[in-house]
């Protein structure tokens, strides 16, 4: 095994290591975007070498990072982490606006993430949000809230990692294709979706009293989401 205690450097910023990878043998040190998030971690390569992975807890690997570098055998171990696209909203024209308007775009922005449970993270008048479903659906829910094509795009996520800190890197990153599908776009013709695989609800009310009578009833209740209404009906026993 070898240790792995810090960063060599990064292929994709650093001329230096981008002319020394033409001369090596590379390794490729395959990562998702929640073992991107791990400080300490143990895993092969893809020519099958085991690394231990023990950086300081404030450091991230990120895209292109050599980890190992032989000068002797011209071997090196780089980075690939597979991270999914952000939708990147540019805020920077609210300046220029009068306070009416920027409470206004700020309101139909929250409205739009927050009616969808979208993850969202504010750095530097931009409003960074993981890819959750199809860009084709995520764009048409902002063009639904107002936003045209010029105020968002969407950007690779290896882009947006090294801007982010620690904590949000994981709100990007750390489990964004786990978000439930919950998507509410205009009635013209746009598709509808709602989906939670893990969300339940359930209703459990157990009464126990020292009388000698039982009773048994069923009703229902009613769980809305804009346009949808979804029926849970359950039961109560109820012991006397």
């Amino acid at each position: 095994m070898i240790i792995i205690e810090k960063v060599l450097g990064n292929i994709k910023q650093d001329s230096t290591w981008q002319d020394r990878k033409k001369e090596s043998q590379v390794d490729i040190l395959r990562l998702d975007q929640h073992e991107a998030q791990k400080s300490r971690c143990r895993k092969h390569t893809e020519k099958g070498q085991d690394l231990g992975i023990a950086l300081d807890r404030n450091v991230l690997l990120a895209d292109g990072d050599v980890l190992f570098y032989d000068e002797i055998t011209h071997t090196m171990i780089i980075v690939e982490i597979s991270l999914r696209d952000v939708l990147v909203v540019d805020l920077s024209h609210l300046g220029t606006m009068p306070v009416d308007a920027q409470i206004r775009v700020s309101f139909e922005l929250g409205h739009a993430l927050g009616n969808q449970h979208w993850k969202a993270v504010l750095k530097e008048n931009h409003v960074y949000v993981p890819l959750s479903v199809s860009k084709e659906v995520m764009a048409s829910v902002m063009r639904t809230h107002g936003f045209d094509e010029t105020a968002f795009k969407f950007v690779p996520g290896g882009e947006i990692l090294p801007k982010m800190s620690r904590s949000e890197a994981r709100l990007l990153f750390g489990g964004s294709e786990e978000t439930h599908t919950h998507v509410h776009v205009s009635p013209q013709g746009h598709p509808y979706s709602h989906s939670h695989d893990d969300h339940h609800h359930n209703h459990n009310h157990d009464h126990d009293h020292n009388h000698s009578h039982e009773a048994y009833h069923e009703h229902s209740h009613e769980h809305r989401h804009g346009d949808q209404t979804h029926t849970y009906p359950h039961s109560h026993d109820h012991k006397h």
